[in-house]
């Protein structure tokens, strides 16, 4: 099973560095503002456009901003590809400011990432669907929640000291099954190896821990029809994790995971109280499953940062 798993995921990645190298290579009509007219009048495009990119007064750029003439693949070709898919739109001419990887502080200036801290003062950090290769991965989970086993189940690396809380506090629960894959941590307890997503939704109740920034199976677990438990988040992305409410579309843990036996028995008494949360987050993950309409959205945002920058006029 693993073997199998790896290979579609080997698959899949040398189809996507192929499809998406002729996508971003392909000759684009030059973003054109009268043409939008009508999704700016959109409230919910508009709504979306403003939390990726908030409003300020200044949106100057750092000495450091590439020219979309001269934006080149660096270390990761996915945050490229996803960003020049958006930029190339625009006048080569016109430049901004990015930064690549797992991002969980405010720039200094307006810059183009995947991640941010949830914050009121977040301004300089704005949103585009970056990795998406990794983080987008929606599922039509055929397995109703009612013939899943009564577990909580969770697998992933420990780089991050709750990750590896979790392991250690739950290794041996009689009905958590929790553990990590890192080979070279097996100073830890419940190295388990490999599990894989349709392994994992066998289960009722899925575990979703941020990493260094986002948890990466937070959007496939929505996207089922187990009920996802989660500390309050504490970084976004383009799926807005900061809207997410807690009790609503995930049930909420305590940081150190102290009530998370107590979760399970609870939602075990109350299924009807899961399945309306699963039906919520469900929902919540529709809104981005519209590939034209996400595109919009991240044409829209990048014009606005042109536009702050004083690069576009209108």
């Amino acid at each position: 099973m693993k073997d199998y798993a790896y290979f579609k995921q080997r698959v899949k990645k040398v189809y996507y560095y192929l499809s998406e190298t002729v996508k971003v290579n392909l000759p684009v009509k030059k973003f054109n503002s009268s043409s939008f007219s009508s999704f700016r009048k959109d409230n919910y495009i508009l709504e979306r456009v403003n939390y990726y990119c908030k409003d300020q007064d200044k949106c100057s750029m750092s000495d450091n901003a590439i020219q979309i003439a001269k934006f080149k693949k660096t270390k990761s070709f996915a945050y490229y590809a996803d960003t020049k898919k958006v930029v190339r739109y625009f006048s080569k001419s016109f430049k901004f400011d990015y930064l690549f990887g797992d991002i969980i502080h405010v720039p200094e200036f307006p810059s183009f990432l995947k991640s941010r801290p949830i914050s009121d003062i977040n301004q300089n950090s704005i949103l585009l669907k970056l990795n998406a290769i990794r983080h987008y991965q929606f599922l039509n989970d055929k397995v109703l929640f009612s013939n899943k086993k009564s577990m909580a189940v969770w697998r992933g690396y420990i780089y991050q000291e709750q990750r590896e809380l979790l392991v250690r506090e739950f290794a041996e629960h009689p009905y958590i099954d929790v553990g990590h894959c890192d080979s070279k941590r097996l100073d830890v307890p419940a190295y388990k190896g490999f599990m894989s997503v349709e392994e994992q939704l066998s289960y009722k109740y899925i575990i979703s821990v941020e990493g260094y920034d986002v948890a990466t199976n937070l959007k496939w677990v929505m996207s089922s029809n187990s009920l996802c438990f989660m500390p309050k988040p504490r970084y976004e992305t383009w799926f807005m994790e900061g809207r997410l409410q807690a009790g609503f579309h995930y049930v909420e843990l305590n940081d150190d995971f102290s009530d998370l036996a107590e979760k399970i028995m609870f939602y075990e008494a109350n299924p009807e109280a899961a399945l309306e949360i699963i039906k919520n987050a469900n929902e919540f993950v529709s809104q981005f499953l519209d590939d034209e309409r996400e595109k919009v959205i991240a044409l829209l945002v990048a014009e606005k940062y042109f536009k702050l920058s004083g690069q576009l006029l209108g």
